[in-house]
């Protein structure tokens, strides 16, 4: 790999062949983090029966994942700034995989609830760091069509990996579409191993050597702490939904089971489009105006969604392609504007509590869900609709603090010349 001054091309906005490497790793690698996370909403209408829990205890069993990789990201925010950030990767990698193996072996509830809390301590802490080598490797003006490609991992999990991850646990149970994720992870792992180039420049930026004391100082920056406060509030609507769609799918809107991985794909396909041009348009006409129009037609779809009564399979592919285009217009522009908050001798541990409140925001969102819902006769998910309305809330919110985040990161961009000041990156 070529030094970070070549790597950046500051003045430049088309990708160069490195560029586009590490974009490639870093994607695939989100894919099968977002994929083994993503797995277990269309899983709850076959996982709740086999394993005879409700919807709390599957409420935990999603919320587990996410309170274990928010402790292990605080835990990890202190030293997140003191090694290669590859070989860090790698560590929470590996434990990742063995976490998902544990989950494929889990024989009832408790176990895989366990399980969870294993694969989030490790799985948890991969996007920060994901996200660190992102803002550390492509300037400002760049970052919105980066994330775009990055969340088309997410697309990509919904047309690849859930329609298989479901057609494996209709064949052999709920337990394969975990050691599916597994296989994928170790391969994807030794790529990762062999094509990344080490990324240490930001080690001769640091000023604070204790753990302790570079966490502490991050969380008590004024504006850090703004930022973590949006990020909860940002996290907890969509994990209110989420863990509950597939059996509100099945049970309420009259859709089969069978139909599900069709579902999926139609809207995963809608999202691998619609990402990398969210991307292109965030960073075209600005973050805030995109995280705007994706708030939105996030608000209108979500009160819809939850609304519906038993529907066709066409309408409901047209309702959550356009939610999904609602969400990633709030989530690309949102990110991209987020990583220009920290400076870079932080940027890890930011990354690292950022991402952890997000998984504790997203718990507590969870957790919330599975109180506020009931399971009623035949399965059907009851007052979900109050769910939809509380996300508008939440949703609302995020728009009048992002203005002021916007301000600070235009501001700051105006004021002095885009890009990370890391002086050579490592090989």
């Amino acid at each position: 790999m070529s030094s970070t001054n070549d790597f950046i091309q500051q003045e430049k906005t088309t990708f160069s062949r490195d560029q586009w490497i590490v974009i490639g790793l870093l994607a695939f690698l989100q894919f099968t983090i977002i994929l083994d996370f993503m797995i277990l909403s269309p899983l709850g209408a076959i996982l709740m029966p086999a394993m005879q829990i409700s919807p709390s205890q599957f409420g935990m069993v999603v919320s587990g994942y996410a309170v274990s990789a928010a402790i292990s990201g605080f835990l990890t925010a202190g030293f997140a700034d003191k090694f290669d950030r590859k070989k860090l990767l790698m560590f929470f990698y590996a434990g990742f995989i063995l976490g998902t193996l544990f989950c494929a072996l889990a024989p009832n509830f408790h176990m895989l609830l366990a399980a969870r809390i294993v694969t989030g301590l490790f799985g948890g802490v991969i996007g920060s760091i994901v996200f660190a080598i992102m803002t550390d490797l492509f300037p400002l003006q760049q970052r919105g069509r980066v994330m775009g490609i990055l969340q088309t991992a997410f697309a990509a999990s919904q047309v690849m990996g859930l329609p298989l991850g479901l057609w494996l646990s209709s064949k052999w149970g709920w337990h394969s579409p975990f050691l599916m994720i597994v296989a994928v992870s170790t391969a994807v792992g030794f790529i990762i191993w062999a094509k990344l180039p080490s990324i240490t420049a930001h080690l001769a930026l640091r000023t604070e050597k204790k753990a302790l004391t570079h966490l502490v100082h991050t969380v008590a920056t004024p504006k850090y702490a703004f930022a973590f406060v949006l990020t909860g509030i940002l996290s907890m609507g969509g994990y209110m939904i989420m863990p509950f769609a597939s059996a509100y799918t099945v049970h309420n809107l009259g859709i089969d089971l069978d139909s599900l991985p069709l579902l999926y794909m139609v809207t995963g396909c809608v999202s691998i489009v619609v990402g990398p041009l969210v991307g292109r348009i965030s960073d075209a006409i600005g973050g805030y105006p995109t995280f705007i129009f994706g708030s939105i037609v996030t608000a209108v779809m979500t009160v819809i969604y939850t609304n519906l009564g038993p529907t066709s399979l066409g309408m409901l592919m047209f309702v959550n392609s356009c939610m999904f285009v609602g969400i990633f217009s709030r989530m690309i522009p949102s990110q991209a504007l987020m990583s220009g908050i920290p400076a870079p001798a932080s940027r890890g541990a930011f990354m690292s509590i950022n991402a952890s409140l997000q998984q504790l925001a997203g718990g507590l969102g969870s957790i919330s869900a599975g109180m506020i819902v009931s399971e009623g006769a035949g399965g059907k998910i009851q007052h979900f609709e109050y769910v939809g309305y509380l996300m508008v809330v939440f949703t609302a919110i995020t728009v009048v603090m992002m203005y002021f985040v916007n301000r600070d990161v235009m501001g700051s961009r105006g004021s002095k010349k885009v890009g990370p000041a890391e002086p050579s990156l490592g090989h």
